[in-house]
């Protein structure tokens, strides 16, 4: 791909979603809709300097050189790059990534976004509001248009409350509790986990050595949601995390005018035992709020941020940590 290129037909911008589960790309051009996109399952590593922007720039100049003839597009002015652990593991990105993308593809206005900033330009856009993300982790995000408050997003052992991690282990919890004889437990939860399990006696030693704990308790979240309709206790634990989401929501929102608020992620999927008790308390929790769905996901979010950002329209504020902005040098 050529080096810089003026404000012309042909330039586009590079739009990015780095997570746990790989790395997605979208190539496009201001005014025309996206189309190519490419994928790689291989998540960027994470090292002693946090996330790794050799390994980023490894998988990404393949993808965008390849991608650049199907995106009819000479050069790229604009890239955004939404990364999940940016506010705590993003400095060599922030240090070394811009300058990277300014010598391979001639960027000159570049974009590192946190993905809870990325699944939040995705689901509202350029408006005042909050956003819960939950899937195996939980962060809410919210802004005034003038800067960004975040609330949870610490981590399963420490947080994210209401998560897909954290209902896993409230229902385990619940089935230990019936196994024990104690309180509080759920023999239709005992039942499903010795099925997915084995004896739950045996789970402390199957689980504990793991390092991908979040992601196995996350695993039970599902069957907790399929027995709540018939079992009070997983009824419960849904409620329960419904409260500690709208109370993350309620601690970003915008206190002011009308505020907008959505929700995004996998954890969703799990329906109406969830949805419901959740929009139940931020309507309680927020009434002078508005409850809209969500336009789109953190991919779309990084594209709506890019394309803001060609076109000179951008308006969501920038944060050190949360969403860096270089644009070009004046003089």
């Amino acid at each position: 791909m050529p080096g810089p290129a003026g404000p012309g037909a042909g330039e586009g911008f590079l739009a990015v979603d780095s997570g746990g589960s790989g790395l997605r790309v979208v190539l496009g051009a201001p005014g025309r809709r996206p189309t190519a996109t490419r994928e790689s399952r291989i998540p960027v590593r994470t090292g002693p300097r946090g996330i790794d922007p050799g390994h980023l720039m490894e998988q990404l100049v393949p993808m965008v050189r390849s991608l650049s003839p199907e995106a009819g597009v000479t050069g790229l002015g604009t890239a955004v790059v939404g990364a999940a652990g940016l506010a705590s593991l993003g400095d060599a990105l922030r240090a070394e990534l811009p300058g990277a993308l300014e010598r391979e593809f001639g960027v000159r206005t570049v974009a590192l976004a946190a993905d809870a900033v990325t699944a939040y330009a995705g689901a509202l856009g350029p408006r005042a509001g909050a956003v819960v993300a939950a899937g195996t982790g939980l962060i809410a995000i919210g802004t005034d248009l003038k800067c960004w408050r975040r609330a949870d997003g610490w981590g399963h052992l420490l947080g994210d409350c209401g998560s897909g991690a954290w209902i896993g282990r409230a229902g385990l919890e619940a089935a230990l509790r019936a196994h024990d004889g104690r309180p509080g437990g759920s023999t239709a939860l005992l039942a499903v986990a010795e099925e997915l399990f084995g004896p739950v006696r045996e789970l402390p030693g199957k689980l504990y050595p793991r390092t991908d704990r979040p992601a196995v308790l996350a695993s039970f979240a599902p069957h907790v949601a399929a027995c709540a309709e018939g079992d009070p206790v997983a009824g419960g634990i849904l409620r329960r995390a419904a409260q500690h989401m709208a109370e993350s929501v309620a601690a970003v929102c915008p206190a002011e005018g009308e505020p907008c608020l959505s929700r995004t992620g996998g954890l969703f999927s799990m329906g109406a035992a969830l949805v419901v008790p959740l929009e139940e308390e931020l309507k309680r929790l927020l009434p002078h709020a508005r409850l809209v769905a969500a336009a789109g996901g953190p991919l779309d979010g990084s594209v709506q941020i890019a394309t803001e950002l060609a076109r000179g329209s951008f308006i969501l504020p920038s944060d050190p940590s949360m969403l860096y902005v270089v644009t070009p040098k004046r003089g």
